[in-house]
C-alpha cells in the first residue's frame, strides 16, 4: 500500500509492505532501488531535489531597549 500526502514543500509518500523478517532489510533496498530506477527513467519528469540550510552565526545588529542603545554580538548556541 503506498499513501501520499503533500505538505507546504514536498510530497511524502508511505510504502507498507508485507514480507518475512529476515528479508525486511533486502526487500527495503529492492524497493528503494527500483524508485529510484524509475525516476533516473522519466527523462525528468520526476526529479529528486533537497534543500537543507543551517544559520550558524549572524552578525552584530544594534538594539534599542528602553531608549538605551547597544550591539548586541550574535553567536551560535548549539541545541542539545
Amino acid at each position: 500500500m503506498v499513501t501520499m500526502v503533500a505538505n507546504d514543500n514536498w510530497l511524502e509518500f508511505t510504502v507498507r509492505y508485507i514480507v518475512d523478517y529476515r528479508r525486511r532489510r533486502s526487500t527495503k533496498n529492492q524497493i528503494f532501488t527500483r524508485v529510484l530506477e524509475a525516476v533516473d527513467a522519466s527523462s525528468n519528469r520526476v526529479r529528486l531535489t533537497s534543500a537543507t540550510f543551517e544559520v550558524v552565526s549572524l552578525p552584530a545588529f544594534d538594539v534599542s531597549l528602553n531608549g538605551q542603545a547597544g550591539t548586541v554580538e550574535s553567536r551560535y548556541v548549539p541545541e542539545f
